[in-house]
């Protein structure tokens, strides 16, 4: 038999990894009529909408663009309501309560024609739903679905089928010149039995604050790039406070790395060195990211971090601003070099990354690329590799960023350490006023680190931007946790997260402070939670694909305690 509700069936089952390609597919779809619509009256002018219909379903789409700030949670109370009220926050209308009152109203419009006519809701959200699975009964029962915590959704292109010949467009119709009647939403009306209708844009209710407004927000985002969401701009994938050993930022999601039409020109170092004809070296080359800025808003913690590299970057986008406005102006001093000071675990190098990415877009670096680096880079086994190695680094890390990694290692106890040569000839590179299109970043733990610059003044002068990151709370490390699961679209059984909560809690307070993980602690847990919950359905078979992605007690495997180790000694 037919599945007459195929159609809402299939959005159904999209995540927000799978949700563009299915898109994609409707486009393509001989059965399926789409369009795409600036707003649809009474309840979602301010939205974009996508149409989707077959002879049975109806399904309205819709982008809420209302911004990603990890500060600003949306969350729907117990039950569905028109206000959405948050702590710190003024009350502001529920957006899933318009998307809900639209697929009210729609069936109203087609009671008539089309009294069968199945319709249903997807609003795609830029707003993290942190309690989200507790909420999706709830939606489905009032037919809708959200799907959330998306970027740059204002950016997305989506393709329609707007096909004249399929004889459920009709019912898509019905629909739009209900709406159309409303004069504050500007739309091209698809009609096939009179000519094509255009409301101008004086007759639409655009303002001059509008047009002011317009103004002001191309102005402030001059020079940042606007992308393609769809391309990968690199192989390497992100997530907020990874450590440094895993620098391939491994959960960045899909939707924030991107392919960036300024950069595809530009040639990117291969990652090997030569120290000398007998040993070549690899190092670890991370390309930008298109959209740093919002990276660094949603990583957990980090406020200081954030307001001074926001600070850093802002004095060099003005000093740009200032030298195109008046060439012959006196320049603010700036040094882009910095300290990353903190334990493993803490984000540096993710940050790093950042920092890189938001310097290129500010016009203060040319390529925003970052150069992983460490003791063994540039420590040989003949006389000279220190100085070839360095040469060749630097050229690599020209245009980006050098992080060296652990540096405080390069000052060794001894006056002849090989170390102490690498500090002195990057000291040389640092007092050369040619070299400008780079910034050298030094990572390890804040004691160590500030020993080598206490013991080098000339360093210390040179590296003028100290960052310190802090270990995490538990609480931060739990909402490390939920943002982790929620990239595999898992969900904790209210017993499940208590006992990992009981468990994380244990483990933080008798952890050893010089070896503890932070974020790392958190990834090494969750993959023996994902490997364990992965036995148990190979095992028993869910019911279904909620019960597939559930993390149940019996998923939560005991953590593994860091025990200090004992000194032995007299």
């Amino acid at each position: 038999m037919r599945n007459v509700n195929r159609l809402i069936d299939d959005f159904k089952n999209q995540t927000k990894t799978t949700v563009w390609k299915h898109l994609d597919a409707m486009a393509a779809n001989y059965a399926v009529y789409s369009t795409h619509l600036n707003g649809y009256s009474p309840f979602l002018t301010d939205y974009d909408v996508y149409l989707y219909c077959n002879d049975t379903n109806m399904v309205i789409v819709c982008l809420d663009c209302c911004g990603h700030d990890e500060e600003h949670i949306y969350e729907e109370s117990d039950s569905l309501s028109s206000l959405i009220l948050s702590d710190g926050y003024e009350p502001r209308t529920s957006t899933v309560w318009k998307l809900v009152e639209a697929v009210r109203l729609t069936k109203i419009h087609l009671q008539f024609n089309k009294p069968d006519m199945k319709v249903y809701g997807v609003l795609l959200t830029e707003a993290e739903i942190l309690n989200s699975y507790e909420l999706d009964d709830m939606w489905d029962a009032h037919n809708v679905m959200v799907i959330d915590d998306f970027t740059r959704l204002k950016y997305r292109k989506i393709k329609v089928n707007a096909d004249d010949d399929l004889p459920c467009k009709a019912y898509a119709r019905i629909v739009i010149d209900a709406s159309f009647d409303t004069p504050t939403i500007e739309r091209t009306i698809i009609n096939t039995s009179a000519p094509t209708t255009e409301v101008p844009k004086n007759e639409v209710g655009i303002d001059d604050d509008d047009e002011f407004a317009r103004l002001l927000d191309k102005f402030l985002n001059e020079g940042m790039e606007i992308v393609d969401e769809k391309a990968p701009f690199d192989d390497t994938n992100g997530d907020q406070q990874e450590d440094e050993d895993d620098v391939d930022l491994d959960d960045l999601p899909e939707d924030s790395v991107h392919t960036d039409d300024e950069t595809t020109d530009i040639h990117f170092p291969d990652g090997e060195i030569e120290q000398n004809q007998n040993i070549s070296v690899k190092v670890e080359i991370l390309r930008p990211i298109a959209n740093p800025r919002e990276e660094l808003n949603k990583l957990v913690g980090c406020s200081d971090i954030k307001h001074r590299m926001d600070e850093l970057v802002a004095l060099t986008s003005y000093n740009k601003m200032m030298h195109e406005l008046f060439p012959n102006s006196r320049q603010h001093e700036v040094s882009l070099h910095s300290v990353f000071l903190g334990r493993p675990g803490t984000g540096k190098t993710t940050v790093c990354k950042i920092f890189g990415s938001l310097l290129r877009q500010a016009g203060a670096l040319s390529k925003g690329h970052v150069v992983v680096c460490d003791r063994g880079t540039f420590i040989g086994t003949l006389w000279g590799d220190e100085e070839r190695s360095m040469k060749q680094v630097l050229e690599m890390a020209k245009g980006g960023v050098l992080m060296i990694d652990e540096a405080y290692l390069l000052n060794g106890k001894h006056d002849n350490d090989p170390g102490k040569l690498v500090i002195q000839l990057m000291m040389n590179i640092l007092a050369d006023e040619t070299q400008r299109d780079i910034a050298i970043v030094l990572c390890g733990y804040k004691d160590q680190m500030m020993k080598m610059l206490d013991t080098n003044p000339g360093l210390q002068s040179r590296f003028p931007n100290k960052f310190e990151f802090t270990d995490f709370s538990v609480d931060e490390l739990l909402e490390i946790t939920c943002r982790r699961i929620k990239d595999y679209d898992y969900q904790f059984t209210t017993q499940a997260w208590e006992k990992y909560r009981s468990m994380l809690v244990q483990a933080y307070q008798v952890r050893d402070p010089e070896t503890w993980g932070n974020a790392r602690f958190i990834s090494n847990q969750l993959e023996r939670i994902y490997i364990q919950h992965a036995a148990r359905c190979v095992k028993r078979c869910p019911k279904d694909k909620h019960e597939l992605l559930l993390l149940t007690p019996e998923d939560i495997v005991p953590i593994e305690i860091p025990r200090p180790k004992t000194k032995i000694g007299f």
